[in-house]
């Protein structure tokens, strides 16, 4: 779990969640929502503002997912995914991989020694720009060097910009392009982990 602490500490609590996540039609980014098919279908129509909201409270663990559960940014992810965070913690005295982990309060969270979160916090289509970089005419090899100069250029100039962690993303096998841009937390406390034995039950 983790905690949300205007943007100073987070937390990280480590716990048991094993779900399968399914989709109707597959998988959807936010910006293209089948809208249409969720109001025939489910009687519900997502706003911008609750689409917004589920969009900054997923979080990446740089290699998993997760989301915040609380106001005070308590996060929650796999176990499998903050294992090498444990193990990194544990020492001969304290096996927390092993024996789980869990503190009664603030003062107790450890920090976890180098991860860092991720919140995807805006997004930018930039299909029409990155199209007109390339020459349409030149040898392949040539365009995917001129692919690869913009999207370089967009991003860092969008980090300079917005002060956020950006990527350049081809999505739909460069059907579109896209700049998502990161808000990043690298304060990151453990909060509770179960042991490994419960984690794989």
């Amino acid at each position: 779990m983790a905690r949300l602490a205007a943007a100073r500490t987070f937390s990280l609590a480590v716990v048991l969640l094993a779900s399968l996540a399914s989709a109707d039609e597959g998988m959807w980014t936010l910006d293209n929502l089948p809208q249409q098919k969720m109001q025939e279908r489910y009687g519900f129509t997502p706003t911008a503002a609750w689409i917004e909201h589920v969009q900054k409270a997923c979080v990446n663990f740089g290699g998993g997912s997760g989301a915040f559960v609380s106001a005070q940014g308590l996060t929650l992810t796999n176990h499998h995914v903050a294992l090498n965070q444990l193990q990194k913690m544990s020492s001969k005295e304290h096996n927390y991989l092993r024996d789980g982990f869990f503190a009664h309060g603030p003062a107790e969270e450890m920090r976890c020694p180098d991860l860092e979160l991720k919140v995807l916090w805006s997004m930018e289509d930039i299909t029409a720009r990155v199209t007109a970089a390339i020459d349409a005419k030149a040898l392949l090899e040539a365009q995917n060097a001129q692919r690869k100069a913009v999207l370089a250029q967009l991003e860092q100039a969008s980090t300079q910009a917005t002060g956020l962690k950006t990527e350049a993303l081809e999505l739909y096998n460069g059907g579109e392009y896209w700049l998502y841009r990161y808000k990043t937390f690298k304060d990151v406390r453990l909060v509770c982990a179960p042991e490994e034995q419960m984690a794989f039950y």
